[in-house]
């Protein structure tokens, strides 16, 4: 392995003016880190766990050139762990997930979930599919504090008009 500074990225929610600081674990998800890497600035919709609990996310058009195999898998990420996972449209069609007709992600044939974990006690099973192990790719390394309470405002409040987005920091 070619041996590399560490990088850095901006996870924000823009519209709530917070932002936290993470950094990429190019030891542990080597691939996945520069799939994400190469392809930033990335953001979207945000929305706020249904099932897995403390985490927020966005969905977004496949942008690797070729998917990352699941490296530094998880079922039960922590607080402060960003998240990649691949999904089809039909993992994602049903109404029990709460996306609209209208949402951007409607009518792809693959997508991709961008995550962050906020807290603790996350367990990455869906009632539909089992277990969804997600990519851990990167670590929040300042700030998580404040991206947490504002998770907490977006799952009371609400998450519309709110957009989840990686930046190079």
């Amino acid at each position: 392995m070619v041996d590399r500074a560490d990088r850095f990225i901006e996870v924000s929610l823009d519209k709530r003016g917070v932002s936290c600081t993470a950094k990429l674990l190019d030891d542990l998800a080597p691939i996945t880190c520069d799939a994400v890497w190469n392809a930033l600035p990335l953001g979207g919709d945000v929305y706020h766990a249904k099932y897995a609990r403390n985490e927020i996310y966005a969905l977004l058009p496949p942008f690797a050139p070729e998917e990352p195999p699941l490296e530094n898998p998880t079922i039960t990420p922590i607080p402060g762990d960003l998240c990649y996972f691949t999904f089809t449209d039909t993992q994602l069609g049903t109404k029990s997930y709460g996306y609209e007709t209208e949402a951007k992600h409607q009518g792809r044939r693959q997508v991709i979930d961008l995550a962050l974990f906020y807290e603790r006690n996350n367990l990455l099973i869906n009632g539909d599919a089992g277990w969804v192990p997600g990519i851990v790719w990167g670590t929040i390394v300042d700030g998580l504090d404040r991206m947490a309470d504002a998770c907490q405002d977006l799952w009371r409040a609400g998450a519309l008009g709110e957009t989840l987005n990686f930046r190079r920091a």
